[in-house]
């Protein structure tokens, strides 16, 4: 079993591409040996980090991947290799950041995945957009989630920014896009396993 998540609506993004790329991935399938399920995120830590709490000790995934919309990133696919656990001040949707700014008070500073995204990178292309690696999640519910699962889970998470949708970056496209990414990602877990 495989997990997926994105993210509900927040600031002026009334649709979140995350959670639409996750749906059209749902439609899309990873082949028949991967039962995979989808989840949709709200944008407040505590409850995020609940939902998340509830997938690993439930349902107990081989992988679970959480996608999440980077504003920045235009044209932009980004692989997050690791989660941090201190600096959360932004305030969520609901108004909220978590107590002391971090994820887990007895947690390590960060913690990796064990997916090795820089090989995944490596030999990975995707037509029509780029792909890049990065360590640092950004300190918000993307990066809380992302600990918080890569906690529960031993590693065995992974986190991928998408863009914005817009006329060259549709729903459609990024369903297509996370397929290719996530099917390298399970091939990597096989060879883990062996």
């Amino acid at each position: 079993l495989s997990f997926f998540s994105g993210f509900g609506p927040f600031r002026q993004y009334l649709v979140n591409s995350s959670w639409e790329a996750v749906k059209e991935l749902s439609k899309r399938g990873l082949g028949e040996n991967v039962n995979l399920r989808i989840m949709q995120l709200p944008v407040v830590y505590q409850k995020a980090k609940e939902q998340i709490c509830k997938i690993w000790t439930t349902l107990q995934p081989l992988l679970t991947v959480h996608v999440g919309l980077a504003s920045s990133a235009t044209a932009l696919i980004i692989l997050e290799q690791c989660g941090k656990n201190k600096g959360y001040q932004e305030r969520d949707a609901c108004g909220f950041h978590p107590e002391g700014a971090c994820c887990m008070l007895d947690g390590p500073e960060k913690i990796q995945s064990t997916i090795n995204m820089k090989t995944l990178w490596k030999n990975i292309s995707v037509e029509g957009i780029d792909i890049i690696l990065s360590r640092d999640a950004g300190r918000y519910i993307c990066d809380y989630t992302y600990y918080t699962s890569l906690y529960y889970g031993n590693g065995r998470a992974a986190f991928i920014h998408v863009p914005p949708l817009s006329e060259s970056v549709t729903a459609e496209f990024l369903g297509k896009a996370l397929q290719t990414i996530i099917l390298a990602m399970l091939e990597q877990c096989g060879e883990q396993r062996e």
